[in-house]
């Protein structure tokens, strides 16, 4: 037994993922993926295989638990996603039975799938449709009462129950763009370029890096079209001190109050990157799997993406499953340099 295929047979006993890499059970026929749900066969009855063709050419099938190829993935994501035009499509919500069966899934089967894949339950994502359906009549001007008819929402006072789930703000803010908000805003060097924070009366709403004051302005207006932005203030310059002492010393997490404005799935994301510990990381699909939710990996990321508040909400934490630094909306070099700063701060536990 060569030394790499005892390597690989320790791997597989203790399930660990091998991205790339397969084997093959000459019992069963088959080859499957590192981590495969199935018992685990006996040592002399494993090939190691350095990908799909190799396997297949040595008599191997995939395996169709594990669907080494993804072609049940790749299935099932476009059921799911047949099932999310026919929800973009409706006026009302389609009976959870009449998805499941168009699908071709048992209705039990269906809703686990239809919530890995989107991070949602069919009702919550029909919900999040009727919620951007009504944010863009507002946005267009249309009064609260028809935007709310049109969006599909059976009374208003469903909206106004919990506005801030719904739109991040009141309706009536909401088709203002922000009118009648006031937003503080301040700018301070820092080692990683220029940072703005931006606090609302509820917390920081915005913490964000970019060339210059004119820009981080205008991307600040443009999330808050006719919020009133006013500079700086005894507050912000308090905020803006604490943001700036963290990146120079990035030990524990920034004990800031903050007013973010998301989906429900995009606070538990970020809630979830709050509890990752400085320098430390994590992958999105572990992210993902963390939420219960293994196969939402590209729901995870974009979630990570939409992230309003740099260093705060700690989104330079989650790496590619190769280590790759990827998806940072202010810059890889930054990511890069936070981590850094982070790992060489951690010091003896």
């Amino acid at each position: 037994m060569s030394p790499d295929d005892e390597t690989l047979w320790i791997a597989l006993q203790r399930r660990e993922a091998r991205p790339g890499l397969l084997y093959g059970v000459v019992t069963q026929g088959v080859y499957c993926r590192f981590g495969c749900p199935s018992r685990l066969p006996l040592r002399r009855n494993v090939r190691f295989f350095a990908g799909e063709g190799a396997a297949e050419e040595a008599g191997f099938r995939p395996c169709r638990r594990c669907d080494p190829r993804g072609d049940r993935a790749a299935l099932q994501a476009e059921a799911v996603r047949a099932t999310c035009d026919l929800i973009e499509a409706s006026e009302a919500m389609p009976p959870l039975a009449v998805l499941a069966a168009r699908a071709g899934y048992a209705r039990h089967h269906f809703l686990r799938l239809f919530r890995e894949i989107t991070g949602l339950t069919p009702r919550a994502y029909a919900e999040a449709v009727k919620a951007r359906r009504l944010r863009a009549a507002l946005a267009a001007g249309e009064r609260v009462a028809e935007a709310v008819a049109g969006a599909g929402f059976g009374s208003e006072s469903r909206v106004y129950e919990q506005p801030g789930r719904l739109l991040g703000m009141t309706p009536g803010a909401a088709r203002r763009g922000g009118a009648g908000e006031s937003i503080r805003h301040a700018c301070a060097p820092t080692p990683l370029g220029l940072m703005q924070v931006a606090m609302t009366e509820k917390g920081i709403c915005r913490i964000g890096f970019g060339p210059d004051e004119e820009t981080l302005l205008g991307e600040l207006a443009l999330r808050f079209p006719q919020a009133r932005l006013e500079p700086g203030g005894a507050a912000m310059a308090e905020a803006l001190a604490v943001v700036v002492a963290f990146l120079g010393e990035p030990r524990g997490a920034l004990s800031l109050p903050l007013d973010l404005r998301g989906t429900a799935f995009q606070h538990r994301v970020w809630q979830a990157l709050t509890e990752i510990p400085p320098g430390e990381t994590t992958t999105y699909s572990a992210l993902a799997g963390r939420l219960g939710m293994p196969k939402a990996v590209r729901a995870v990321a974009s979630a990570c993406a939409a992230n309003p508040v740099a260093v705060a909400v700690p989104c330079h934490r989650v790496v590619a499953k190769d280590g790759a630094l990827t998806g940072y909306r202010w810059g890889l070099e930054r990511k890069r340099a936070l981590l850094k700063r982070e790992q060489e701060g951690r010091g003896p536990s």
